[in-house]
C-alpha cells in the first residue's frame, strides 16, 4: 500500500508538470504573437528571411504584403536558398519588387543566393554579399526519372492509350523519344530566356557582360562583384548603413523580424507534447505528436531554378 501510494504521488507529480510545461508553451506563443503585431505598427526596419527551397508559397507571399502595408521605413531581405521551382522564383521576385516600389528594399546573400535564390535577389534595390557567399547559377532544368530499362529487365511493361504522342510525355516508363526531349528543351530555352533578359534589365548587363555569367556557374561574392552579379561587399550592418545614406531611413530604427506565422510545431510545441505524453503514459499521442512533427516537404514539380552543388 506504501509503495502504490507513492507511485500514485509520482505520477501525480508529472502529470502536473506537463500540464505546466504546456501551458507555459502557450503563454509564450500568445507573448510572441503579441510582440510581433505589435513592432509591426511602429517605424522600424523590417527583416525578411528567404531560406531554404522557394516553392512561392502563400505564406511567404502575405509576408511580403504584410511589410508593405506596414511602419517599415525599409527592408533588408537575407537570402539563405539554392532556389527552387521557376514559377515560384518568379512570384517572389514580383512581390519583391511590388514591395520595392513602396519602400527601399536591400538583400544580403548569406552562404548562398542561387538560381531561384539569386532571382529573389534581383528584385532589391541592392545585393550585398559575402566574400565567400555563392550567387548566380544562371539557368533553368528539368528532370525526371526513367525506368525503362529496368522494367525491360524484370519484364514489365508499361501500357498507355492517349490522344496524342506528346501527351503526358516523358513518363518515365519509356523511352523519351525526340519530339518529346525536343518539347521539353523549348520549355526550358523559353524560362532560361526569361531569367537570362532578367539579370539583363536588373543588373544593367551588355550581351558579352551576360554570357560570361549564364553558363549555369555558381560565383563567390568576390568573383561575382566585378561580374556586376553583386553590388557591394558586405553584410547586414552594411546593408543598413546603405538604407540610411542613400535611401533616407532614419538611422537608429530598430530591426524587426518579419516571420511567418508560427504553428504551435514551429514553436517546438509538438516536440514538447510528446515529451510530456511519454511521461504520463499516453503512448498514442506521443505517436502522433512524433508524426506530426516528422512531416516532409511535398516534392518539387515541374521547371527547376535550383543549384545542384547542395545534398537535396
Amino acid at each position: 500500500m506504501v509503495d502504490r501510494r507513492r507511485l500514485r504521488r509520482q505520477l501525480s507529480f508529472w502529470r502536473v508538470l506537463a500540464f505546466l510545461i504546456t501551458g507555459a508553451a502557450i503563454i509564450g506563443a500568445a507573448a510572441y504573437f503579441s510582440s510581433a503585431s505589435t513592432s509591426a505598427g511602429q517605424p522600424h526596419i523590417a527583416r525578411l528571411k528567404i531560406e531554404g527551397v522557394i516553392t512561392g508559397e502563400q505564406s511567404t507571399i502575405d509576408l511580403i504584403r504584410g511589410i508593405g502595408a506596414s511602419q517599415a521605413m525599409g527592408v533588408v531581405i537575407t537570402i539563405e536558398s539554392p532556389g527552387g521551382t521557376t514559377t515560384g522564383a518568379e512570384k517572389l521576385y514580383e512581390e519583391i519588387r511590388l514591395l520595392a516600389a513602396r519602400k527601399p528594399v536591400v538583400a544580403v546573400v548569406g552562404s548562398m543566393a542561387a538560381s531561384g535564390g539569386y532571382i529573389a535577389a534581383l528584385g532589391a534595390d541592392r545585393i550585398f554579399a559575402s566574400g565567400n557567399s555563392l550567387v548566380g547559377s544562371i539557368g533553368v532544368l528539368f528532370q525526371y526519372p526513367n525506368v525503362s530499362k529496368l522494367m525491360d529487365t524484370i519484364g514489365v511493361s508499361y501500357e498507355t492509350v492517349k490522344s496524342s504522342p506528346l501527351k503526358a510525355a516523358p513518363n518515365g516508363f519509356e523511352p523519351t523519344s525526340e519530339a518529346a526531349r525536343a518539347a521539353l528543351a523549348a520549355l526550358v530555352a523559353d524560362s532560361f530566356d526569361w531569367f537570362k533578359a532578367l539579370v539583363k534589365e536588373r543588373r544593367t548587363m551588355s550581351e558579352a557582360e551576360l554570357a560570361v555569367v549564364s553558363d549555369g556557374r555558381v560565383f563567390t561574392g568576390r568573383q561575382g562583384l566585378p561580374l556586376k552579379l553583386v553590388d557591394a561587399l558586405g553584410n547586414e550592418k552594411d546593408a543598413i548603413a546603405w538604407l540610411e545614406t542613400q535611401k533616407n531611413v532614419p538611422s537608429g530604427l530598430p530591426v524587426r523580424d518579419w516571420k511567418k506565422e508560427r504553428s504551435f510545431e514551429r514553436l517546438g510545441f509538438l516536440g514538447m507534447a510528446q515529451a510530456a505524453f511519454e511521461v504520463v503514459g499516453f503512448e498514442p499521442a506521443a505517436r502522433l505528436a512524433q508524426q506530426l512533427s516528422n512531416q516532409q516537404p511535398t516534392q518539387l514539380d515541374g521547371l527547376l531554378v535550383i543549384w545542384q552543388g547542395v545534398a537535396q
